[in-house]
């Protein structure tokens, strides 16, 4: 773990996060996030986008290839209906001597290597949480720790993105945190050859026929305005496969039962027998 003292004060930092995902098709979005981040004049700061769309579209996946083009540590903030201002900032923890240490939460983290945070599910947050960050989301771009009494500016480097679910919250996103989170960017399920590029891309050892069939079923839900996800399909073809290994049956023959056990029996009324 790496310390920094700031102000006289010691600080544990959080470490970045490395993970799984690769964007794939759509890049109108991804340069959309990107020219939100820039600063194009000493004068100009960078936006506070939002990314929303209904679960499993793949928000964190675009946060998180923005992030890693941009070469920079990146880190990672679940937020919840618990999350507190303290949780979002500095914690104190007792050291292994009993000594009060603090802890700086992922967003400081970034704030003071020059990182990027995404902070996921954001409207899953208490309006108490999203005050704490307000002076960071405008052109003072700093946040405030009641526990320690210290005020940290991010660097000129920090960049954050806060994916949204469209369809759920827990709490209403205050008027003035919406209008720090802009631009907003909406992503839609991808058409059907971005939803297959997307399927061989995480399951590379999947036939294209099994894949195709799976995205004619998610193209059919999706039609019906059903939740259901590219990462449903890739549960759905997943486990057709490892059944297919047990049983050495057909998986085409097993895909029914992958879709039943993955998404419930209502979903059956979107397989088809053959693909279109």
């Amino acid at each position: 773990m790496e310390h920094v003292t700031f102000e006289g004060i010691s600080l544990t930092l959080a470490n970045p996060v490395e993970l799984p995902l690769k964007w794939v098709g759509q890049e109108e979005l991804l340069k959309q996030l990107l020219a939100a981040w820039l600063v194009i004049d000493e004068r100009d700061i960078p936006f506070n986008p939002r990314l929303i769309g209904k679960p499993g579209v793949g928000k964190t996946t675009l946060a998180y290839a923005a992030a890693r083009s941009l070469e920079r540590p990146v880190y990672l903030f679940q937020a919840t209906m618990d999350t507190r201002p303290e949780d979002l900032i500095i914690t104190p923890v007792i050291g292994p001597d009993g000594t009060i240490q603090y802890a700086a939460s992922s967003l400081v983290s970034a704030m003071l290597r020059g990182g990027v945070l995404i902070l996921d599910e954001g409207n899953r947050m208490s309006e108490k949480a999203w005050a704490s960050l307000a002076p960071l989301l405008d052109d003072r771009r700093y946040v405030e720790s009641i526990i320690t009494g210290l005020r940290i500016p991010a660097r000129p480097d920090f960049r954050i993105v806060v994916t949204m679910n469209e369809d759920a919250s827990t709490f209403d996103v205050p008027e003035y945190i919406h209008s720090r989170l802009q631009p907003q960017i909406y992503i839609d399920f991808p058409e059907a050859d971005e939803e297959l590029q997307i399927l061989k891309e995480n399951l590379p050892f999947a036939g294209t026929r099994i894949l195709k069939y799976v995205v004619d079923f998610l193209q059919r839900a999706h039609a019906a305005d059903e939740l259901y996800s590219v990462r449903d399909g890739i549960n759905i073809a997943r486990y057709a496969l490892k059944m297919m290994r047990a049983t050495d049956q057909d998986p085409l023959r097993l895909l029914p039962l992958a879709v039943e056990r993955i998404l419930g029996e209502e979903a059956l009324r979107y397989m088809v027998l053959e693909p279109r």
